[in-house]
C-alpha cells in the first residue's frame, strides 16, 4: 500500500480556488519559459520518499476537511538560496474530489497510511463537492458538512 501526505492547503477556501491557482501558476511558468510542472515546495523532507513515491498522494485540508488529492510524481530536495534545505513537491496537476474527512489544524505535513485517507468520489459523484463554493464554506464553518 502506498503512504501519503496531508497538508493544510493555507489560503484556499474551495477546490475550485485550488484548482484556480494551479493553472495560474501553470500558465506562468510556461510563459517564462520554465518546464510547467506543479510543485509544493516545504522545508521538510519526507525520509519515507520511497514510500510515497510508490503510488502516494498529497492530501489537501481545506477549510478543516480533506477534500482533494493529487498524485505525487517527484520529490526533489534542494538547498535555497539562504542554506536551508527544502523540497518540491511535485504533483500531477489534476485534482481527485474525495469523501470531505475533518482534520483539525496542524503546521507542516503529516504521513497519512492508505487505510485512513478518505476515499476517492467517482466520476459524477461530486458529494459536499456539487454545492456551491460559498454554500460548502457556510456549512462547513457550523459544523454541517
Amino acid at each position: 500500500m502506498a503512504l501519503n501526505l496531508l497538508k493544510l492547503c493555507v489560503g484556499v477556501s474551495a477546490v475550485e480556488e485550488l484548482q484556480a491557482w494551479i493553472d495560474y501558476r501553470q500558465a506562468e511558468r510556461k510563459r517564462a519559459g520554465q518546464e510547467p510542472v506543479q510543485a509544493h515546495t516545504t522545508r521538510m523532507i519526507p525520509k519515507r520518499m520511497d514510500e510515497l513515491l510508490d503510488g502516494g498522494s498529497l492530501y489537501w485540508v481545506i477549510k478543516g476537511n480533506v477534500q482533494v488529492r493529487q498524485y505525487l510524481q517527484d520529490i526533489r530536495p534542494f538547498t535555497d538560496a539562504n542554506g536551508i534545505k527544502r523540497c518540491d513537491l511535485v504533483l500531477e496537476p489534476r485534482l481527485i474530489l474525495t469523501q470531505w474527512q475533518p482534520r483539525r489544524a496542524f503546521q507542516g505535513w503529516r504521513y497519512l497510511k492508505a487505510e485512513d485517507a478518505p476515499i476517492d468520489l467517482a466520476d459524477g459523484q461530486a458529494g459536499a463537492n456539487a454545492l456551491p463554493p460559498e454554500l460548502r464554506v457556510e456549512l462547513s464553518n457550523l459544523g454541517l458538512l
